[in-house]
């Protein structure tokens, strides 16, 4: 896939081995796929279901707070939101950042304080500061291709160089075009950006193809297959994609489960739902209760050990 995708070896210090694992996975000759995630408990089900890694979504954390993915959000509150999906999955996260919510001096700040939690990396978009969700409306405009470059030069003077930065041009989407997309992307690239996330919303995987084509894998290409979700797994991998991402799903199906469970509960009551939602006893298991009730009585035992020392 990408032969000189820099990746090290060895046991890193614990502050730089999310870092490191998810430029592994970008490295990885088959697709990676990083499941997106809202809160802790997302997180952990990912996990859970055996997905290598996560996409801290700007649009589903959002959604989670209550607001709409159009910056109404500051940047510290998502990364407030991210630091449980951190902890919450125990997995390489990629954190949707946005714009970088501002200029060069923002944006830095939030790779900054992205790894302090733990992060792997950030992505962020070249569009103007606030900006609109990318699947809502066909007003994308696009911020200049100097300004995207200053944001990626700044973060990676402030990171360590280990955390990743992914650069995800909207051009596409913004209906700029693919040479458009292309020379944003190689600008990113020459800024410092670790891989390319090469966006849009057609129902084809069409405009994607000619990008890695002409791409030809200068750097990993990041996808996110929201609206052409119908494409074979296999076709991911034929056209040299390192990672896709499975952005938004999981919290568009706590929408519609939780919707489902509130209108019958009000109509039905509670035995009309009880078979088919969780149990406790599973909540507790994915939470690991039992862990805690194990620790518990280790340290009991230590605390009856001081007492009669």
């Amino acid at each position: 896939m990408i032969e000189n995708f820099p990746v090290q070896t060895g046991s890193p210090p614990a502050e730089f081995a999310a870092g490191l694992r998810l430029r592994k996975l970008l490295a990885e000759p088959q697709p990676c796929y990083l499941m997106g995630a809202h809160d802790g408990l997302s997180a952990r089900i990912a996990a859970e279901a055996g997905f290598t890694g996560i996409w801290a979504s700007g649009l589903c954390m959002s959604t989670a707070l209550g607001a709409r993915d159009s910056d109404e959000v500051s940047w510290g509150e998502l990364l407030d939101l991210t630091a449980r999906v951190v902890e919450g999955g125990g997995l390489p996260v990629l954190v949707d950042a946005d714009t970088g919510y501002g200029n060069f001096n923002t944006a830095r700040r939030v790779a900054a304080r992205a790894q302090r939690l733990g992060a792997a990396g950030i992505c962020m978009e070249d569009k103007v500061f606030p900006k609109m969700t990318s699947y809502f409306g066909d007003s994308h405009p696009l911020a200049p291709i100097g300004e995207m470059c200053t944001k990626i030069a700044a973060c990676r003077d402030r990171v360590d160089a280990e955390f990743v930065l992914v650069a995800r041009t909207e051009a596409l989407i913004a209906g700029a075009g693919l040479a458009e997309a292309l020379r944003r992307a190689e600008a990113y690239r020459q800024a410092g950006a670790d891989a390319i996330f090469i966006h849009s919303r057609q129902r084809t995987i069409d405009e994607i193809a000619e990008f890695t084509k002409e791409w030809a894998g200068r750097l990993p290409l990041v996808i996110a297959p929201t609206t052409y979700h119908t494409v074979a797994k296999a076709t991911f991998a034929e056209l040299g994609i390192a990672a896709v991402i499975w952005a938004n799903q999981a919290m568009r199906a706590s929408v519609a489960a939780m919707r489902q469970v509130c209108r019958t509960l009000l109509t039905d009551g509670a035995s009309a739902v009880e078979p088919s939602i969780a149990s406790l006893s599973e909540v507790f298991a994915l939470m690991g209760y039992q862990d805690l009730a194990v620790d518990e009585a280790h340290y009991s035992a230590l605390a009856k050990k001081w007492v009669d020392s």
